[in-house]
């Protein structure tokens, strides 16, 4: 007997409708433009994708009072789902609202108005199950988008449907298991945030130098470009292979064959993460590679130059050595032509060790907290799906099969 069945302890379970359960509120009309520094709480459609998980009880933004008293809104329990977006994964994108307040919300979002234990729904929105059942009711090419009819016609599985107070408490035990999961990553994830800003004030302190206190050389004095070498080859005339293939943020495709093999330092060209700066625009490479024309490629004499230069460059604003509002690059000529500070090959060899056992702890995918966190949310997904994965009854898989 698995850990589902004996949560249900052989109690039926019954898939319903969302249609049936409930009923979906159009919100109205609200503009990031109308946002106010303080007055009545609102959910704007696009926030769900970005601001919110799987519940709040706080709002991110605010409009004024006699605005929010004419539009509609979502009152606690119930769940707020964006309907639009450029990604089909996250149409259909859902908060459950637990303040005690009410909230206006936006158009390209629907109010669910339900009887159910609204984390159970909002978790439920996350699984596979859903997914699949929503994939056939999204229109549109470049916005993708859902209709609150068409989400009416999603099935959700109800525990013990026939003792509604038996069901709720199935249900938020289901909830309290996912809970636990949940804040675990967000333990962890706070972690790695303080790891990191203290990662920063460290790798500050290291790299900060005053001019006359250490020799200062051009990067095209202490590295050797290898940019004539880069082959850009467009999507359709890869061949598929092992070889990462990279471009200006990290690997974008993997490729039979290789144009460098060895240790080098990529420095993104182009792209809006030069002045973002979201994901490091200077990182290191090893073994066979193959590399195309948006990033740059440097090579140093020893491992302890080339992380040295790699900590420096993303430590620092490169936006004077940016051309290009609309479309940002780092041109060859900018590139070689800032200014590092050029420490003794000892004390190179300091700061990096220094660094890279941080830079461990807080970066590598493969050891320290970002490792612990994406093990974390693989195993709240495994539990989400097994504790949601209700099988159908055999009439309706019967009814399946002789559609098919």
């Amino acid at each position: 007997m698995n850990f589902l069945e004996k949560l249900l302890d052989d109690r039926e379970f019954q898939w319903r409708t969302l249609g049936d359960l409930g009923s979906f509120i159009r919100g109205s009309g609200i503009q990031k433009s109308d946002f106010t520094e303080s007055g009545a709480g609102c959910i704007h459609y696009g926030q769900i994708h970005t601001h919110y998980g799987t519940w709040a009880t706080k709002t991110k933004s605010c409009i004024g009072h006699e605005f929010a008293a004419r539009l509609r809104k979502a009152y606690s329990g119930d769940l707020v789902i964006a309907t639009t977006s450029e990604d089909d994964d996250a149409v259909a994108k859902a908060v459950a609202w637990l303040g005690n307040e009410e909230v206006a919300v936006s158009t390209d979002a629907y109010i669910y108005r339900h009887t159910i234990n609204p984390k159970y729904m909002s978790y439920f929105f996350q699984t596979e199950i859903f997914q699949s059942q929503k994939k056939p009711y999204i229109t549109g090419t470049k916005v993708r988008r859902i209709s609150g009819d068409s989400l009416a016609k999603i099935q959700i599985p109800i525990p013990c449907p026939e003792n509604p107070k038996k069901s709720l408490e199935i249900q938020t035990e289901i909830v309290r298991i996912l809970d636990t999961f949940t804040e675990l990553t967000v333990v962890l994830t706070v972690e790695l945030t303080a790891r990191r800003k203290q990662y920063n004030h460290y790798r500050d302190q290291l790299l900060s130098f005053k001019d006359g206190v250490v020799e200062w050389k051009t990067l095209g004095y202490l590295a050797e470009n290898l940019d004539s070498m880069r082959k850009p080859i467009t999507s359709g005339l890869r061949d598929p292979g092992d070889i990462p293939y990279y471009g200006a943020s990290g690997i974008v495709d993997y490729v039979k064959d290789y144009i460098f093999a060895g240790d080098y330092l990529l420095v993104s060209e182009d792209g809006a993460n030069l002045l973002a700066r979201n994901t490091p625009i200077a990182f290191s490479i090893s073994g066979k590679s193959w590399v195309n024309n948006h990033v740059h490629v440097l090579k140093f004499k020893t491992y302890a130059e080339r992380k040295y230069v790699e900590f420096y460059l993303n430590s620092i604003d490169l936006t004077p050595y940016i051309s290009g509002a609309a479309q940002p690059k780092l041109n060859k000529r900018n590139l070689e032509s800032i200014s590092i500070p050029n420490l003794l090959p000892k004390d190179k060899e300091r700061i990096v060790a220094i660094l890279d056992k941080f830079d461990a702890l807080t970066n590598s995918i493969t050891e320290g907290l970002p490792r612990e966190i994406a093990l974390r949310q693989r195993q709240y997904e495994y539990y989400r799906d097994l504790l949601l994965s209700f099988p159908k009854p055999a009439s309706e898989m019967s009814i399946e099969s002789a559609e098919k």
